[in-house]
């Protein structure tokens, strides 16, 4: 007889957390091993031949080396009539200098929420010094272990290390056990900031549960194999006052195992939307059920976590509801709005303007989206949910939007993982327009997304239809228009002006920074960029409340630079590329920029009196592989006048690493032509 299993909890929504990105757990690794396909260690034996690396190939420059990162997940019957993950983690590290140690502070997430618990369990965590070529231990005291909530889902188990110096190896082992929680395996990550000698990681599964594998990185795996074998599963069935049954099921099972040897950190290299996007690592999502289980699919799919989603009293199960306490709120908010544009948009400026973001990453709410109205603060899901019910209560439909931010990593558009997603915005339809509205930035205008949330695929979460969508950066556009007149004032003085037409986004940068200084600041920031012999005043700057439309910045300008008889002038002024944004010889990951861009520059001058042009910079035009980007340098004297037109255009927003090179000789070839000089002589 196989036992009835009710427990299980197949927790695709807010469970999906991969604990094992931010573990460490140990294993020994003698550094002159020479077994290459297993590794024979034991825990607490170093030795003084063990701190020596010298033979090892990893990037010096690190602060610390992982010599051995070893995890393995397995299942096991428990006592509540149903299975047990038990996943065991151990890791050595030696830590080079300084900069390394903060490898020595651990912080592991554990789910405790509702009848679902996980325990982090049978923690062991020395320091080795060598000290007169002798090993010297120094071992974790567990009342050092402290544990902080870190919202109402998930704690932090907290631990550093003692005893730690540029030199120390460390190692730490520890269980961390889920009960009646199977719906995803632990993940596994081969790589992290410090190189890796050996990372290796084995799932043991038995035959009634299937895995889907999600794997990515370049990085290629040294050992890759899978091997068949059986173990007995031994569940208590709790009969309450009857007693306990006891059943011991055979399986076969299926362990696998992946090594990956001398593993490069993860170094970021500007202008990448997520590192982790590129780090080589495991996921695994359940998709079937099989016998002593109730014989079933179980592969979420979207219409699926759109559905327990909308149910769910943590997301949008509020939203479906009359939110009659909002009734006499409305009628304020909306007061002289006919249209539901113009509604819309009054509740839009209404959230935006009154509630504060205390958490940008967030997928699920916090509080009641009554508690949230009242309190006027709430993370990025109280807010836009609330924004969502409020435009839903005048009748203008809205749905919620899951994305993942830029530095959060990417999503997946076929496998429903939810702790890829950590963001939420609204998608609103009015008069067969679609707009996107994110309430939590203070300066953005209606219909406009912050950058962060133009990171690929999102999901409109609405179990009839919950359509991908996708923001990319290549989508949108910044445009800046700069234009500088200069002529010859009195006393010999050249005068004149700059005006610039901020794109959108640097726009909103530049409400942030008027927010939180005065002109005066903000003249004297602009002048640093100039040389000393230009003189900036009378600051204006145009639209900064009306947050739909870009701001404009306008100063004049006084040159005293005009004495010498040769006088070098760079007619870029302030606005010139300086250095190469892309220095590097050679990129190990695509080039994400936050945008598409159209940088134009108008200059104008007289020349300046008792002066002749001696040399003018060649005009130019280039273009970047056709018809991804180009510059045009134009420059020419007509009568006593100088124009130049200076154009920098980039038609895409992400390069592969194979076009990096195109995209720095670009760029090279822009700094250059933007260092040139007009050469001035005096009249004799």
């Amino acid at each position: 007889m196989t036992p009835n299993i009710p427990n299980i909890k197949l927790l695709t929504m807010r469970n999906g957390i991969s604990v094992l990105l931010c573990l460490a757990l140990v294993i020994l690794l003698h550094p002159h091993a020479s077994a290459q396909d297993k590794l024979d260690l034991k825990f607490g034996k170093v030795t003084p031949q063990d701190f020596d690396l010298s033979k090892a190939q990893f990037d010096s420059s690190a602060g610390a080396v992982y010599i051995a990162d070893v995890g393995l997940t397995e299942f096991e019957g428990n006592n509540k009539t149903g299975f047990s993950v038990i996943f065991k983690r151990q890791v050595r590290i030696k830590i080079l200098n300084k900069n390394g140690f903060d490898i020595g502070s651990f912080e592991v997430p554990v789910y405790d929420f509702g009848d679902v618990e996980q325990k982090l369990e049978k923690v062991k965590a020395v320091t080795y010094n060598l000290e007169n070529g002798k090993v010297v231990e120094a071992k974790l005291d567990e009342k050092s272990i402290f544990k902080d909530k870190l919202d109402k889902y998930y704690s932090i188990k907290k631990f550093t290390l003692p005893a730690l110096k540029e030199g120390s190896i460390i190692e730490v082992s520890y269980n961390i056990k889920s009960d009646n929680y199977i719906d995803r395996l632990p993940s596994w990550s081969f790589q992290d900031k410090y190189p890796r000698l050996w990372s290796e990681y084995e799932v043991r599964i038995p035959q009634f549960l299937n895995y889907v594998f999600l794997a990515q990185g370049n990085h290629p795996f040294h050992i890759k194999k899978q091997n068949i074998g059986f173990k007995y599963y031994t569940i208590l069935e709790d009969l309450g006052t009857s007693g306990n049954n006891v059943h011991e099921i055979r399986a076969n099972v299926f362990e696998t195992r992946w090594v990956m040897k001398d593993v490069p950190p993860l170094k970021d290299e500007g202008y990448v939307a997520s590192v982790d996007n590129y780090n080589s690592r495991i996921e695994f999502q359940l998709s079937e059920l099989r016998e002593p289980f109730k014989p079933q699919n179980v592969m979420s799919n979207w219409f699926k976590v759109s559905e327990e989603l909308m149910k769910d009293e943590d997301f949008g199960a509020t939203l479906d509801k009359n939110n009659s306490w909002l009734d006499g709120e409305m009628k304020g908010i909306v007061n002289g709005a006919s249209t539901p544009a113009e509604k819309a948009k009054k509740i839009y400026n209404y959230v935006r303007n009154n509630f504060t973001c205390t958490d940008p990453s967030a997928r699920f709410l916090e509080s009641p989206l009554k508690t949230v109205f009242k309190n006027r603060n709430g993370n990025v899901c109280d807010i836009n949910l609330l924004l969502i019910a409020m435009l839903r209560h005048q009748g203008i439909n809205a749905e919620p939007v899951l994305l993942s931010t830029r530095n959060n990593g990417l999503t997946h558009d076929i496998y429903p993982i939810m702790s890829r997603f950590n963001y939420v915005v609204a998608a609103v339809d009015i008069d067969d327009k679609r707009f996107y509205l994110d309430a939590t930035e203070p300066k953005l205008g209606f219909g406009k997304l912050p950058v962060r949330c133009y990171n690929g695929h999102a999901r409109i979460v609405n179990p009839k239809a919950p359509y991908a969508i996708y923001f990319y950066a290549d989508s949108l556009k910044e445009t800046r228009m700069t234009s500088v007149f200069l002529a010859n004032g009195e006393n010999n003085k050249v005068q004149g002006s700059l005006t610039s037409k901020l794109g959108y986004y640097e726009s909103l940068n530049m409400r942030e920074k008027i927010a939180k200084s005065s002109k005066d600041e903000l003249l004297k920031n602009f002048k640093s960029a100039y040389p000393s012999e230009i003189e900036l005043k009378e600051l204006e700057i145009d639209s900064v409340d009306n947050v739909e439309q870009p701001v404009s910045v306008r100063y004049n300008l006084d040159l005293s630079s005009f004495q010498e008889d040769i006088v070098y002038f760079n007619p870029m002024m302030a606005e010139g590329y300086k250095d190469n944004y892309f220095k590097s010889e050679q990129r190990q990951y695509p080039v994400q920029m936050p945008y598409t861009m159209d940088q134009i520059y108008v200059f104008n001058m007289e020349i300046p009196n008792g002066y002749d042009v001696d040399e003018l910079p060649k005009s130019a035009r280039v273009n970047l592989n056709d018809d991804e980007g180009s510059f045009e340098y134009l420059i020419s004297k007509s009568g006593n006048n100088i124009m130049l037109r200076s154009r920098v255009k980039l038609n895409k927003a992400n390069f592969l690493p194979e076009d990096y090179e195109g995209l720095r000789n670009f760029f090279d070839y822009v700094v250059k032509k933007h260092s040139e000089q007009i050469v001035f002589k005096k009249k004799k």
